[in-house]
C-alpha cells in the first residue's frame, strides 16, 4: 500500500477516477463550451493558468454573486476561492455594482482626475498611515512602479524579496533559492537576463540572511508581503518584524509592503493590524469589489524624494504609470467598496468565521490522526500536509502536494464546494454561510473516511 500524507494513494486515486467521470457525466454544456474554445483560445482558456483548475475540462460559469457561483449546466457551488482574492467581499456587491453603472453612464475613462481620486486617496492615507497614494490597474503594475520609484529615489540597483514570493508579473521577483544560491525561477517563460543581476532572494524568518543580503548597501527595497500567501502561508514569527524593518532602516534600504492578499487581516490590512510602517505599500485585487484596479502608497519623505527624483529627470516618459490608471470607473468603484463594503462589521464577520473553519478543520485532523496543520490569517485559512506551519517558502514548497490537492478539490467541487486551486487556500466572505463551512467540513470528512491509510 502506497501512502503519504496519511493518505492511501491506491483509495485516493480510484475515487479521483470515479470523480472524473461525475464530473465530465454532468456537464455538458461546459464541456461543449471548452471543446470550441480550444479553436480560438491558448490552452482553451482566455488566460492559461485558467487550465490550472482540478477540472477535467474547463468549468464554465453563468454568474456569480454574493459567495454563490452557478456553472452553465445549473450547477450551484458555495465559493471560498473568491476570485483568489478579487471578489473577498462577494461577487459583485451593491454598492459597487450601483457606482458602477452610475459611472458608466458619465464616462469611463478621462486621463484626468475627478473628485473620487481624492476621496479614495485619503481614504486610504487613514486605513494604512501613508499620506500620499497613486493608482494603477493591478497590484503586477503597482509592484512594478513602486520598485522604480525605489530605485530612482535611492539610486540602488538592487531588491529584495522572499523565497517562494508571488507579487504578480514583476521580472524582478522570479528568482529563488535552490541549493542556497538565487536562480530565476525555473518556470518563467521568455526571459532574455539574468534577474539575479538585480535581485536577491533570502528565506522568510531568517534575520541573519536578511542582514547580509542587505550588508553591501545596494538594495534599494524590500518587497514583500507582511504575510506569505502564495506558497502556502507563512506567517511571520513573533518580533520577526519589529527586528526586520530596524535591520532594512540601518542598510538604508526601503520597506515595500505587498498586502494584496493580506489585506484580509482588517481594514487596514496586516500593516496597520501589527503595527508595522512601510516606505511604501501596494493594494490590488479587493480593492474596487473585483473591477481591476490597484494603489501604491508613500510615506511623506519618500513621496518628496520621489517628486524630486521626477523633476530632476529629463523630460519623457517615466516608464511609471498605463493610459487607464485611475480611470473614472474605477475610482468610482473603489469609493463605494471602501465606504460601504470594506468596513469594520464585515471584517468581524469575516474573521469570526474563517476563525471558525480553521478550528474545524484542526478538528478534522485530530479526528483522522492527520500530520496536516492549518494557517488563519485573517479572513482567509489554508491546510498543509505538514506537522506544523511552514516558517519559509522552502519548507511551505516542501510541504505541497499537487497530486492530493487534485484529488480533495475535484471531490469538493463535485459536491458544490469551490476552493482556490493553487495549494488549499479557503476565503471567507460577508456572504458565506456559516451553514457552507459545515458542509465543507462535512464532504471533507467523507473524502477522508474513504481515503486515509
Amino acid at each position: 500500500m502506497a501512502t503519504r500524507h496519511g493518505i492511501d494513494l491506491d483509495k485516493a486515486r480510484a475515487l479521483h477516477a470515479r470523480e472524473t467521470a461525475d464530473f465530465l457525466a454532468s456537464r455538458p454544456r461546459s464541456l461543449s463550451l471548452a471543446q470550441r474554445a480550444d479553436e480560438h483560445l491558448l490552452f482553451g482558456v482566455p488566460l492559461h493558468w485558467m487550465d490550472d483548475w482540478p477540472t477535467p475540462a474547463s468549468l464554465y460559469l453563468a454568474e456569480a454573486c454574493g459567495a454563490r457561483l452557478t456553472d452553465v449546466d445549473g450547477h450551484v457551488y458555495a465559493d471560498f476561492c473568491l476570485g483568489d482574492t478579487g471578489a473577498m467581499f462577494g461577487h459583485s456587491p451593491a454598492p459597487v455594482a450601483e457606482a458602477i453603472a452610475r459611472e458608466a453612464a458619465r464616462g469611463m475613462t478621462a486621463m484626468l482626475p475627478g473628485e473620487d481620486a481624492l476621496w479614495v486617496a485619503g481614504e486610504l492615507a487613514k486605513r494604512f498611515g501613508l499620506p500620499v497614494w497613486q493608482f494603477a490597474l493591478s497590484a503586477s503594475d503597482a509592484n512594478r512602479f513602486a520598485i522604480r520609484w525605489a530605485r530612482a529615489v535611492t539610486g540602488r540597483d538592487r531588491i529584495l524579496v522572499f523565497n517562494g514570493c508571488y507579487h504578480g508579473t514583476v521580472d524582478d521577483v522570479f528568482v529563488d533559492l535552490a541549493d542556497g544560491e538565487a536562480r530565476p525561477r525555473a518556470s518563467l517563460l521568455g526571459q532574455v537576463y539574468d534577474l539575479t543581476e538585480h535581485t536577491r532572494v533570502a528565506e522568510f524568518n531568517d534575520l541573519a540572511g536578511l542582514e547580509a543580503a542587505l550588508a553591501d548597501g545596494r538594495v534599494a527595497c524590500v518587497l514583500a508581503e507582511p504575510a506569505m500567501t502564495n506558497i502556502g502561508m507563512v506567517l511571520p514569527d513573533p518580533g520577526y518584524w519589529e527586528q526586520a524593518q530596524a535591520i532594512i532602516r540601518r542598510h538604508g534600504s526601503l520597506l515595500l509592503l505587498d498586502e494584496t492578499h493580506t489585506i484580509s487581516c482588517g481594514p487596514g490590512g496586516y500593516a496597520a493590524a501589527h503595527g508595522l510602517r512601510p516606505d511604501m505599500l501596494v493594494l490590488g485585487k479587493p480593492l474596487a469589489g473585483g473591477l481591476p484596479a490597484a494603489a501604491y502608497g508613500f510615506s511623506a519623505d519618500l513621496a518628496a524624494r520621489a517628486q524630486q527624483a521626477k523633476r530632476a529627470a529629463p523630460p519623457g516618459h517615466s516608464g511609471i504609470g498605463t493610459t487607464l490608471s485611475a480611470n473614472r470607473l474605477a475610482c468610482a468603484a473603489m469609493r463605494a467598496n471602501l465606504s460601504q463594503v470594506m468596513t469594520d462589521d464585515n471584517y468581524r464577520i469575516m474573521l469570526e468565521r474563517a476563525g471558525r473553519l480553521a478550528q474545524g478543520l484542526r478538528e478534522l485532523f485530530a479526528r483522522f490522526a492527520l500530520p496536516w496543520c492549518v494557517t488563519q490569517l485573517g479572513a482567509r485559512c489554508e491546510f498543509q500536509f505538514a506537522a506544523r506551519p511552514p516558517r519559509n517558502g522552502s519548507e511551505a514548497g516542501a510541504g505541497q502536494d499537487v497530486e492530493l490537492e487534485r484529488y480533495i478539490h475535484l471531490y469538493l467541487l463535485n459536491r458544490g464546494l469551490l476552493i482556490t486551486p493553487f495549494h488549499n487556500m479557503l476565503l471567507l466572505s460577508p456572504h458565506t454561510e456559516d451553514a457552507d463551512a459545515q458542509r465543507l467540513l462535512e464532504v471533507f470528512g467523507e473524502w477522508l473516511e474513504q481515503a486515509r491509510a
